[in-house]
């Protein structure tokens, strides 16, 4: 199948959130099972320091009264097509933000759809998020190229349908009041992250106001959990950690944890429980109630926290002062960095996730490949990727709790820092939870029947079993008639 990827990120060269790890690592395992699939991604102003473009486009289109260049690159560490969608409204050093993100990414869809009819003509467009909501409302009129659109955070829906008519085409059949609205409407497929948040999503709690819209279109969403890089994520050869480990030599890891402590300022002391946080500081990731229960988990325990991230403003300051008020007790990273934030998977004892609501979620599966057991709250793709642990069955591979409430945080939190006491059963979660498999052959193949069910196409399992029946029926047949 010839399958276009359209997004807005591409891990390892732009990546800002769960978006870019999908996006980098999902065609490179579809083209290892033999599909031609491609990346059609902004030329960033920041892309040619982190790889190789050719100086001479490949092809230059029109859209929306603005002339654009596409440059021909290959996605970093893989064989996967990149193609680099040119115009100085994307010189600047930034992904996202400033007045002209609507206009920008609009523009961007648009030329994605002039790419895809007149340069190289895909069967399936893969689109993710409102960045590319429009292209399901154009491919509409083109039967021969079908789409998927996969929602990564529906609280973030794109420009209103009033802005849209003013800057680009809407055509006469178009319906919904924004991006996201019409993209769920006119894409073939519809799929989110995790299957509990494809659940969640069609009620008013989670639903962000089209939760009717997602009900009546049901029949064509689905939810396929996301994966994680086992190559590039692997403790056994990772050199951005200080000791590489296996779940056969857990106790390598604790060169890593005082390491950890020592690199960000905390007290040395390999018995402390450390729990970690690699996250965006967004009220959607449960800072809020981490904040208020933080002190007193300080207080009444020999609890250490590291913090790597960005967000608002505000959380970014709370933070920022519950490290100055508790030196060697808690620190604060606010900033953006991929080896850091290994080094903490490697080294925390927990890793702390309380969303108030997560799509999937990329950071606890992390957490687990590199051993270090997720406090998460039971929500979207966190349910479907961590488990409860029970001491008495000794099944499980985190912690969790239900209620988005700071005491329901707390209580889950002094649970695991009493399971740490025991360092048997810690250690034997810590094999359990190492063991999980979120490599992305899993969710590959749902994407794969997907596909071919848009298409029309039998699923592939029920092909090799056809092609293994007539093999088969061939030898009886050649063993049955005379020489």
């Amino acid at each position: 199948m010839r399958i276009l990827f359209v997004a807005a990120e591409a891990a390892p060269v732009a990546k800002i959130g769960g978006m870019g790890d999908v996006v980098g690592a999902l065609p490179k395992i579809l083209r290892k099972m033999g599909h031609d699939v491609r990346i059609f991604l902004p030329y960033y102003g920041f892309l040619a320091d982190k790889m190789e473009i050719p100086s001479e486009p490949v092809w230059q289109g029109n859209a929306m009264f603005q002339d654009f260049h596409v440059y021909e690159s290959v996605l970093p560490g893989t064989d996967v097509p990149l193609y680099l969608f040119g115009h100085p409204a994307f010189d600047p050093r930034r992904v996202y933000g400033g007045e002209d993100e609507a206009w920008r990414f609009t523009f961007f869809s648009n030329g994605a759809a002039e790419f895809c009819w007149n340069y190289w003509k895909p069967e399936i467009v893969h689109c993710h998020d409102w960045h590319t909501g429009m292209i399901p409302v154009w491919m509409h009129q083109s039967p021969d190229i079908s789409t998927v659109f996969t929602i990564h955070n529906l609280a973030y829906q794109g420009p209103w349908r009033g802005y849209l008519e003013k800057v680009t085409w809407c055509p006469w059949y178009m319906q919904g009041h924004n991006v996201m609205a019409a993209a769920v409407q006119f894409a073939d497929r519809v799929n989110t992250v995790s299957p509990t948040y494809a659940e969640q999503i069609k009620t008013a709690a989670y639903g962000e106001k089209i939760e009717g819209l997602l009900s009546f279109i049901s029949g064509r969403l689905s939810g396929i959990l996301n994966g994680i890089d086992t190559e590039v994520f692997d403790p056994k050869t990772d050199k951005y950690i200080p000791e590489n480990f296996t779940p056969e030599t857990l106790k390598k890891r604790n060169k890593n944890k005082v390491a950890l402590q020592e690199e960000v300022g905390l007290e040395v002391n390999k018995n402390a429980f450390l729990i970690g946080m690699v996250t965006r500081l967004v009220e959607q990731k449960g800072i809020d109630i981490v904040l208020q229960i933080l002190e007193k988990l300080l207080s009444y325990t020999d609890s250490q926290i590291v913090l790597l991230g960005t967000g608002d403003r505000n959380y970014e300051s709370q933070m920022w002062q519950m490290a100055s008020r508790f030196p060697g007790r808690v620190a604060t990273y606010l900033l953006y960095n991929d080896a850091l934030a290994r080094r903490i998977y490697a080294g925390s004892d927990g890793f702390l996730m309380p969303s108030r609501f997560e799509p999937c979620g990329i950071s606890q599966m992390m957490a687990l490949r590199y051993g270090s057991i997720p406090i998460v709250r039971r929500t979207g793709g966190l349910v479907d990727t961590v488990k409860h642990h029970e001491p008495m069955n000794q099944t499980g591979t985190g912690y969790c709790f239900d209620r988005y409430e700071p005491l329901d945080l707390y209580t889950c939190l002094i649970r695991a820092w009493e399971g740490f006491r025991y360092k048997p059963q810690w250690q034997a979660l810590q094999q359990r939870a190492m063991q999980q498999d979120f490599s992305w052959y899993q969710s590959a193949k749902q994407y794969i029947k997907l596909y071919r069910s848009i298409l029309g196409l039998p699923e592939e399992e029920i092909i090799e079993e056809q092609t293994q029946q007539q093999e088969v029926t061939e030898v009886q047949e050649a063993v049955a008639s005379p020489s």
